[in-house]
């Protein structure tokens, strides 16, 4: 009973604490504006740099490092319970990214949840992070869709799973339910890239 009290307790402070927005919060201190007022109106990286520029960076630090701090903490208690480190990471990984999406902070009108899953799968297995950022890069340089890339890369990890190994069969079956609600979030980029109308990603 202990390991399920701890463990929903584990996914609500995930949800809480990953709704904290570094874009909505820094458009407000730095700009005086809301950043889901402007461009796409997603408070991610991506459009944080379309609208604002190189401080984009800042909020591509903090949310990385909020999905860290969150997944570690997870993975750890797991561990302390006696559950594989690789499920904590994963299991409150899951639940960071929806507290980014739909966070209660926000009138749940969040992001897309790509950074506080980049944290979870280097946590989960950093072979597979490191190709999964491979594909990113890959696609990104190539055809400049960041939509894209971060699909195909998330899209890359549960096959990975097979190949390096899991701790649990619950790590694949909730790391593809990342993967699935990451793509969910995208549906409008989709949409956009079916119709040619998504823009490209500049670094500038």
């Amino acid at each position: 009973m202990n390991r399920v009290i701890l463990c929903a307790a584990a996914a609500l402070a995930a949800w809480l604490v990953s709704g904290l927005n570094p874009a909505i919060v820094l458009s407000r201190l730095l700009y005086h504006e809301d950043i889901r007022d402007k461009g796409s109106g997603n408070p991610g990286f991506t459009n944080f740099n379309r609208v604002y520029g190189k401080t984009a960076w800042i909020v591509f630090v903090l949310d990385v490092g909020k999905g860290i701090a969150i997944c570690l903490a997870g993975a750890l208690l797991f561990s302390r319970l006696g559950l594989p480190f690789q499920l904590g990471a994963s299991y409150t990984g899951f639940f960071a990214m929806l507290g980014h999406c739909y966070p209660v902070w926000y009138r749940f009108k969040g992001g897309k949840g790509f950074l506080v899953a980049v944290a979870a799968i280097f946590l989960m297995d950093w072979r597979i992070g490191l190709i999964a950022a491979g594909v990113l890069c890959a696609v990104l340089f190539t055809v400049r869709y960041m939509s894209l890339a971060t699909m195909l890369a998330a899209a890359a990890c549960p096959p990975l799973l097979f190949v390096f190994g899991f701790a649990s069969v619950w790590v694949p079956v909730i790391c593809t339910a990342s993967v699935l609600l990451l793509i969910f979030r995208h549906k409008e980029n989709i949409r956009r890239l079916h119709t040619g109308t998504e823009k490209k990603f500049s670094f500038r």
